[in-house]
């Protein structure tokens, strides 16, 4: 599964934040980029995304630590045409143009006002905003894509669901290779930090019902073909949703990926340097973790149980044989 552009971009936000914190009085955005392997000229896009993304901390629900501030040999200038860069943490917000917020916030933010956007199509002051946020995260246009837009397979699963018409759809698999067409029986559409999905028959070989992403669906038909709801609708929804909790050790930093794969986070001890959490994870509970502990990087480990200690290796070992190929 390919990781989404911005995540790639944003996750060095907090290195980059991290130097800024050793130097009070700012430095040369040249300098900085230098300092972290980067071009000038793609630091400064990153940073002025926070700029660009007027995000309400009150909605969102967010703390902001520290501000950042763009200014030149002569004072603040105009963000675009700043040549350094420094952390503000005793200046009001509402007196700077820029809030720092962490990157794996800013990545559930998106995803959050991208899901959002599904339930108000007609939103246009939510709709500028996700543009203006896509616009400085990837510092161009993205690339066109051939699926229908995210809203109109929600609207129309509600749709299906109300009336118990069954859905084809063509979608890309997220734990394995390969685009599969289907006939689906949709039961129940659920909102997660990952997006929209929903839990559909028939059941599998062992009576389970199937969870799609619904951003996945790269082209769906209602049917007019009606079907029945299987007796034992509400536990077989329930196993669907059932999680396993699994302990693991991560850096700070990388407490977005936490959020994000994981249905429930709690915190069982933090030291400088990393966080304990317990995590209530999603079936396929060895891919999700896998994927989660590759975002955290080599450092991240799972403590408890032992059988998951090997998730993230063998999910990377798995992924470097496919790009082999």
């Amino acid at each position: 599964m390919a990781t989404p552009k911005y995540v790639h971009r944003f996750a060095r936000l907090p290195e980059v934040f991290d130097v800024l914190a050793a130097r009070p009085n700012g430095m040369s955005l040249t300098d900085l980029a230098a300092q972290l392997d980067v071009r000038p000229e793609e630091l400064h896009t990153d940073l002025l995304a926070f700029y660009a993304a007027d995000v309400s901390p009150v909605l969102l629900g967010l703390s902001r630590p520290a501000t950042v501030e763009f200014f030149g040999p002569g004072g603040e200038v105009d963000p675009a045409e700043a040549e350094m860069v420094r952390l503000v943490d005793d200046r009001p917000a509402e007196e700077l143009g820029v809030e720092r917020v962490d990157a794996g916030e800013l990545a559930l933010v998106y995803t959050a006002a991208v899901a959002l956007a599904d339930t108000e199509p007609e939103n246009a002051d939510l709709a500028a905003a996700i543009a203006v946020l896509t616009d400085a995260v990837f510092g161009e246009e993205p690339p066109e894509q051939e699926a229908v837009p995210s809203h109109r397979p929600v609207e129309a699963l509600r749709t299906a669901i109300a009336g118990h018409q069954r859905v084809r759809i063509e979608y890309s698999r997220e734990w394995r290779d390969g685009v599969i067409d289907r006939v689906i029986e949709p039961h129940h559409l659920f909102r997660t930090r990952r997006g929209w999905e929903v839990d559909s028959g028939p059941a599998d070989d062992q009576g389970r019902l199937r969870t799609y992403l619904v951003a996945n669906i790269r082209h769906y038909d209602v049917l007019d073909e009606t079907f029945i709801d299987p007796p034992r609708l509400a536990d077989m929804m329930a196993a669907a949703r059932a999680t396993t909790r699994v302990r693991v050790q991560i850096p700070h930093a990388a407490r977005w990926a936490a959020d994000f794969h994981s249905e429930q986070v709690a915190v069982v001890a933090e030291d400088e340097l990393s966080t304990t959490l317990d995590l209530d994870l999603l079936p396929p509970i060895r891919e999700r973790l896998g994927l989660l502990l590759l975002a955290a990087g080599t450092e991240a480990r799972v403590l408890d149980p032992p059988s998951l200690i090997a998730a993230g290796p063998e999910l990377a070992a798995r992924l470097l044989e496919h790009h082999r190929h």
